[in-house]
């Protein structure tokens, strides 16, 4: 049974979201400054992000959320500007964050559901 959306849930979505955005802007700076580390610190904050989130909340949404703030800022961050600057360039490491972080988000968001504290193995009470 899914859990009610509450004022609380969705105001912890909508900080797991923007902790996702921060999440994407400092991998962005992080990943190609100091590669293959900044690469690999950039995915695992990703991945830690959601799956916090995951365990936070109770729910895959939980796990989603900050990976749709992360794919927002990242997506926002490779247009260039009208000057001609971007912030991600054509390596290899540029398409390992983002291929990489794409895949972290969906993974943590298809995870199994986590089980519930003090329930029972038997389903459905029977």
């Amino acid at each position: 049974m899914a859990a009610p959306l509450s004022a609380g849930r969705i105001a912890l979505y909508a900080v797991l979201a923007v902790l996702g955005a921060l999440v994407g802007v400092a991998g962005g700076l992080v990943q190609a400054g100091w590669f293959p580390g900044g690469l690999t610190l950039a995915l695992l904050a990703l991945a830690g992000l959601c799956y916090g989130g995951l365990v936070a909340s109770g729910t895959r949404l939980g796990g989603a959320a900050p990976g749709a703030g992360w794919l927002v800022a990242v997506l926002l961050l490779t247009d260039s500007r009208p000057e001609g600057d971007f912030l991600f360039g054509a390596g290899l490491g540029s398409y390992a964050f983002l291929l990489g972080g794409m895949a972290v988000a969906v993974m943590c968001a298809t995870l199994p559901k986590l089980p519930q504290p003090d329930g029972s193995a038997v389903r459905l009470g029977k």
